[in-house]
């Protein structure tokens, strides 16, 4: 692996380095551009198998980390994040693997049409070029956002957390070698080793070379790159996801997508943090739903119509209705009707995934229609918002916005496109 960006001793140094780093990622763009669909799959091949053959250096540096966030008491929803295991790694991997299936989206003619004048306007899918991700403690994303990069024929320039900047340099290698081993150029994969807030701040102003910015991480990580940020923004949500259970819930069902939904996987961001309950199901849903979570001792942090109902649990705050916690809590609601609880939601989500539980196809259709998430779910997890789980293979992010792009992040989000106009000599009259 060549040289990467490492603390600098002065401001003015890291500046320069980050320029340094920025015309490298704008020349091997350039070349990224005039790669084939088989050699960006040779590559991604090449990249997993190095993951692989590298497996014990990265758990190594991994278990550096882990010590690190386990000194300095990192809650146990953000460790899950950062840790490591041998079937992640292979996980990793198949993620690669898995965009070597997928269709290359670049050169892909989205409409074709010939005016009067007799010219011929083409619309094609490009790279958008070079893009740049800041991100905290999940050392995965360093791989899925170069694959998803990669394949879509885009440069990364990635800069990860303090928190996991062993096992990013760790993957980092990995992946060079890989791409080196395939004869493809390596700086389509850049790391930014200096994990100070100020590296953060320059790439959010490196305008000039970078042509996208996604921040994937805390909310007041994401908060602070798309208020700063000079660079284009896609910005990613974090998830302060609901469930919604509807009178007519098939009750077991409903317990059964909250525990997954909950429990799973509790440091993500399509993970329930709350729940909205139609007064007529509380009496049935929580002394099940209690007994279902206590494997994991769940704090339920309910009103006070839902602690009539079950007085063992920890009375909820109005703070409590809008925090992702990250952590084996949940906040529990109660309403009167199912547009009760779809201005509750829309009011204190972010706009991420959202789920209802209902035998009611009318109510399913009215939350469908009046959430305003970027995936909604009936009688299923939201554990789902996922770009590999919705068939894209490795995904970037999940966007919350509502410009370019919405939801999991796959090959085609990262691309632009342009017009090519062909003629045989007009001119404008």
């Amino acid at each position: 692996m060549s040289k990467e960006i490492q603390r600098t001793e002065t401001n003015a140094e890291l500046v320069s380095a980050m320029e340094r780093l920025g015309e490298r990622a704008r020349a091997a763009a350039s070349g990224l551009v005039l790669l084939s669909t088989e050699d960006k799959n040779r590559g991604l091949t090449a990249c997993a198998e190095a993951l692989i053959s590298h497996t014990a250096d990265i758990l190594e540096a991994n278990e550096k980390d882990m010590e690190a966030a386990k000194a300095k008491n990192m809650p146990s929803g953000l460790q899950d994040r950062l840790k490591l295991t041998e079937d992640r790694i292979q996980g990793m991997a198949k993620g690669l693997t898995d965009l070597v299936k997928l269709p290359d989206p670049i050169g892909e003619v989205l409409s074709e049409r010939t005016l009067e004048n007799g010219l011929q306007i083409t619309k094609r899918r490009v790279p958008i070029g070079v893009i740049g991700i800041i991100y905290e403690a999940r050392p995965n994303v360093t791989s899925d956002a170069f694959g998803i990069c990669f394949k879509s024929g885009n440069v990364a320039i990635l800069r990860g957390g303090s928190d996991a900047i062993h096992s990013n340099v760790a993957i980092m290698d990995a992946i060079r070698a890989g791409l080196k081993a395939a004869s493809l150029p390596e700086d389509a994969a850049l790391l930014v080793e200096d994990s100070s807030r100020e590296s953060a701040a320059i790439l959010m102003r490196m305008n000039k070379y970078v042509d996208c910015l996604i921040p994937r991480g805390s909310a007041g990580l994401i908060r602070r790159v798309v208020q700063e940020s000079t660079v284009p923004v896609i910005e990613t949500g974090a998830g302060n996801c609901h469930i919604y259970v509807d009178e007519s819930a098939n009750i077991p069902m409903a317990v059964d997508i909250i525990r997954n939904a909950k429990t799973q996987r509790i440091g993500v961001c399509n993970a329930a943090e709350s729940l909205v309950v139609h007064r007529k199901a509380l009496k049935a849903l929580l002394p099940a739903l209690k007994e279902a979570l206590a494997p994991w001792n769940v704090e339920m942090r309910a009103d006070a119509d839902a602690l009539a109902v079950l007085p063992s649990m920890t009375p909820a705050t109005e703070e409590d209705w809008g925090t992702e916690y990250l952590d084996y809590i949940l906040s529990i609601r109660t309403v009167d009707s199912v547009d009760e609880a779809i201005a509750h939601i829309n009011r204190y989500h972010t706009q991420h995934s959202d789920a209802i539980v209902t035998e009611s196809e009318e109510n399913a259709k009215r939350f469908f229609s009046q959430v305003d998430s970027a995936c909604l779910y009936w009688n299923a997890s939201t554990r789902f918002t996922d770009g590999g789980e919705f068939g894209l293979g490795a995904e970037i992010g999940i966007s919350t916005q509502k410009l370019h792009a919405r939801g999991p992040m796959g090959l085609e989000e990262l691309t632009s496109y342009h017009y090519e106009i062909r003629g045989n000599g007009q001119v404008r009259p």
